[in-house]
């Protein structure tokens, strides 16, 4: 298995650079982290719901939308990124999300262990010491590739993690800030230092044998180069962004016309937060977007899943019944997510 050590990297590029390896077929770890900050939001989420981008542009932090579900984060040089590009048909690969991620994040958990940080994976996909996260990590598939991302969070800013996320006040705000610090923790909160992040690199690397073979350091080359230049000019843009943007406040019924109307619900499942804007016509649903910061494979059968609701009849049992049919139909697998909670997500009001 191929790596690459990068360390600080324009930030577009640490996440252009797996996206790329994904495209053009490549088995490869990298291991790096941002040269600047910026925040990072999910596929399915709306970049509009999530991030307060007035801010964000006024203090010149870029948001990126990667293909990669989850939640929005910010990221900055702090963060050791280990992102791990494998073929999706290898027979080492579990086909089962959960199994994936318990298999895959073994090197990592035990890279921490090493350092002296007592952590332990924790179901779907977080490494938590004492219950507080101290790595997040999503799956994806892209191309014919699977990719495992995640980080060793080293330090982090707390209050700048709280000032992008789009609140509805400064209560809310101060709140989600108690709340980070009192879940979220650090590798110097742990231990008191912050590790050199090339003993953490090759660490992990060495942790990874085990389950890859050998590990062999490789240089970055033109092919990959040039594909993430690619993706940085298509991902990098508006268009890219807002790609989800759906600009409904959070449980507004708009009535259209007697017997129409639009509706957006918010709903929590185990697995993230699912938003639903549905249009009802006369007891029908006849237009519907999800989004939100849940885990959905494959990821583009979501807007398939959509579809397929279009004509039902607005009760949630036979909303329930369509989509369970429909993951049985097309093998989706959303950790933490159910037909249920679907269901519940559109029919909330």
């Amino acid at each position: 298995m191929d790596y690459l050590f990068l360390d600080k990297v324009p930030w577009q590029y640490s996440q252009a650079f797996y996206h790329a390896a994904c495209y053009l077929g490549r088995e490869v770890l990298f291991i790096l982290r941002p040269a600047s900050h910026y925040v990072c939001i999910g596929y399915h989420q709306d970049a509009r719901q999530e991030i307060d981008l007035e801010y964000a542009f006024l203090n010149n932090i870029p948001v990126f939308r990667r293909e990669v579900g989850g939640g929005a984060v910010y990221l900055d040089e702090n963060q050791l990124f280990y992102q791990l590009v494998l073929g999706q048909n290898r027979l080492d690969v579990p086909a089962n999300k959960l199994e994936f991620y318990e298999k895959f994040l073994s090197p990592v958990v035990e890279t921490f262990r090493m350092f002296g940080v007592p952590a332990v994976y924790k179901p779907v996909n977080d490494i938590v010491v004492n219950n507080r996260k101290i790595s997040g990590n999503g799956a994806a598939q892209i191309g014919n590739m699977i990719v495992l991302v995640g980080n060793f969070i080293l330090d982090f800013n707390y209050e700048m993690m709280s000032r992008v996320l789009r609140v509805p006040d400064e209560k809310f705000r101060d709140k989600v800030y108690k709340t980070m610090r009192e879940n979220l923790t650090t590798i110097e909160r742990e231990i008191g230092e912050m590790l050199p992040v090339d003993k953490l690199a090759m660490t992990l690397v060495e942790n990874f044998k085990p389950l890859l073979g050998e590990m062999k350091p490789v240089d970055l080359d033109e092919a990959l180069v040039q594909k993430a230049n690619d993706l940085v000019g298509q991902m990098d843009t508006p268009d890219w962004l807002f790609a989800n943007d759906r600009r409904r406040k959070k449980g507004a019924q708009v009535k259209i016309a007697e017997g129409v109307s639009v509706t957006q619900n918010l709903y929590k499942a185990a697995g993230g937060l699912i938003r639903a804007t549905v249009v009802i016509s006369h007891s029908v649903l006849t237009s519907l977007h999800l989004s939100g910061d849940f885990f959905f494979y494959p990821p583009e059968r979501l807007m398939d899943l959509e579809t397929a609701l279009i004509g039902i009849v607005f009760e949630r049992d036979a909303i329930e019944k369509r989509v369970a049919e429909f993951y049985a139909q097309n093998q989706i697998e959303s950790p933490g997510v159910e037909p249920a909670d679907i269901a519940q997500a559109i029919f909330s009001s």
